[in-house]
């Protein structure tokens, strides 16, 4: 007679928040199992194959970059943290990109000063204030996790009198990382100031995988278990307290603890019928929570608003006959906003073509000057999903070719012309995002109210990645390195 394996951590998700918690948890000799409903792990940092060609889910590019040896730092602290090396990542740092607006271009490369410089130039009457934001954020702890949420354009009012700037500021960062409509909370906007400005973009050659599979290898040889086709269907409960998992197929799998990188929303709709409340209850007592790696804070009471988030986009991947520098497009990124000012939100459209961001990651600086195959241009978009959601079948393929055409023409009006070098496209929409993440409406970004301390109305259940709160790909590693540290390896 078989007797059933029961885990310290059953871990919802193989993204890069969850594959880290796995590594901390594994590395302390604890039993942990990774369940991924697909065949493939990543979650929205994944990568897939199509017609022959790779392709990256997700990723523009590594933020929080920081050269090898650096021992400061997110990335320098991750990299302690999960006993990995520099190597493993294989980082190589960008060409340089911009935020474009009408009248205005603020360049900005890997280093921060040049960039506090050309701010200064394009916009001298706010140079001394714009410095005295710099100094603000500084000084601003971003990783508390106590830290009430304030809003972004309040505080950047507080420090800058032209809505340009505080337009040109928000806009990378609103893209990379926000999921409330107009605004972000002023701590996600300092961790994504420092992640983008301040430390910048790398990517490794062989793009996402390399770090997925540098993860995924760590964690078995630490003897984490991953199971992938293990999609999780109810979360399996004592009461109020979480004691395993009940997976698609009615399987049971028994665990101490339960670590969702699921998302808010989406792990509460995993939870007993009786269990999924609206609002977890506002008596809780609060929970002990540390600052990011083992700080000290304690958290306040959680009262958590399940509401789905509604920003998603579109992304055309367009493959090239040439190099785009060939065509003499050398940036990594460009943020563009042709309007007057900067519109994010669901548009009424099926695409909001005002602004959106052109990525090429064959403008990188890869070591001994190695290229990619072919040329790439990937231009993203804010979506509205409910257009894409409830488009027809035999309607959804040409939608997406139709407008996949008039995000190129957007895009060539702040790039050189790469259309007639177009030998393949795909594109993904927010149906794509909801079919391979199962966030509603395909939020990128998650809910638009973060949990940072991670903890939820059920015992020994916590959330980490997205919903978390910490942003990007290493920040989505140091959500589940530090989730492991505060709550289960206690």
């Amino acid at each position: 007679m078989s007797v059933a394996v029961k885990y310290h951590t059953v871990i919802i998700g193989a993204g890069m928040s969850g594959l880290a918690a796995g590594i901390r948890l594994a590395y302390y000799e604890k039993p942990v199992c990774l369940l991924e409903r697909h065949t493939t792990i990543g979650g929205l940092n994944s990568f897939y194959r199509l017609r022959g060609r790779n392709y990256d889910v997700g990723l523009h590019a590594v933020t929080n970059y920081a050269p090898p040896g650096t021992r400061t730092g997110p990335l320098a602290k991750l990299l302690k943290q999960l006993r990995l090396r520099w190597d493993d990542f294989d980082l190589a740092p960008q060409n340089g990109s911009s935020v474009v607006f009408p009248g205005h271009r603020i360049a900005f490369d890997n280093d921060f000063a040049s960039f506090v410089d050309d701010v200064c130039r394009q916009f001298p009457q706010q140079a001394d204030r714009f410095r005295r934001l710099v100094a603000h954020i500084g000084q601003f702890d971003e990783t508390s996790l106590t830290q009430p949420q304030t809003s972004a354009r309040n505080v950047l009012g507080e420090y800058l009198g032209d809505l340009t700037l505080i337009d040109m500021l928000l806009c990378p960062l609103m893209f990379y990382g926000s999921a409330t409509p107009h605004d972000m909370d002023f701590s996600q906007f300092c961790i994504m100031f420092k992640s983008i400005f301040q430390q910048g973009f790398a990517r490794p050659l062989k793009g996402v995988r390399q770090i997925l599979k540098a993860l995924t290898r760590h964690y078995k040889e630490l003897g984490g278990q991953l199971k992938l086709r293990h999609g999780v269907r109810q979360i399996k409960t004592d009461g109020s307290r979480a004691i395993g998992v009940i997976l698609d197929d009615g399987r049971e799998i028994e665990a101490e603890h339960v670590l969702s990188s699921a998302g808010l929303v989406e792990t509460y709709s995993l939870l007993p019928p009786h269990l999924r409340e609206g609002e977890a209850p506002a008596e809780r007592q609060p929970r002990p929570a540390s600052n990011l790696c083992n700080g000290s804070a304690e958290a306040s009471p959680s009262q958590v608003k399940i509401s789905p988030g509604e920003v998603s986009f579109n992304e055309a991947i367009f493959v090239l006959d040439c190099q785009p520098h060939k065509l003499g497009h050398d940036e990594t990124i460009v943020f563009y906003n042709d309007a007057d000012r900067f519109h994010y939100e669901p548009p009424a459209d099926p695409l909001d073509l005002r602004s959106g961001i052109i990525c090429s990651p064959n403008n990188f600086r890869y070591a001994d000057g190695a290229q990619l195959d072919e040329g790439f241009v990937r231009v993203t978009a804010l979506a509205n999903p409910d257009f894409w959601m409830s488009l027809p079948d035999e309607e959804y393929v040409d939608a997406k070719a139709a407008w996949g055409r008039r995000m190129a023409e957007a895009a060539v009006r702040h790039i050189p012309d790469f259309r007639e070098h177009i030998i393949d496209t795909d594109i993904f929409t927010p149906r794509t995002i909801k079919r391979f993440t199962g966030h509603p409406n395909g939020a990128v970004y998650g809910a638009p109210h973060k949990v940072l301390d991670g903890t939820t109305a059920i015992d020994n259940l916590y959330l980490c990645g997205t919903d978390q709160g910490f942003l990007g790909i290493i920040g989505a590693m140091l959500s589940g390195i530090t989730m492991a540290n505060n709550h289960l390896l206690r």
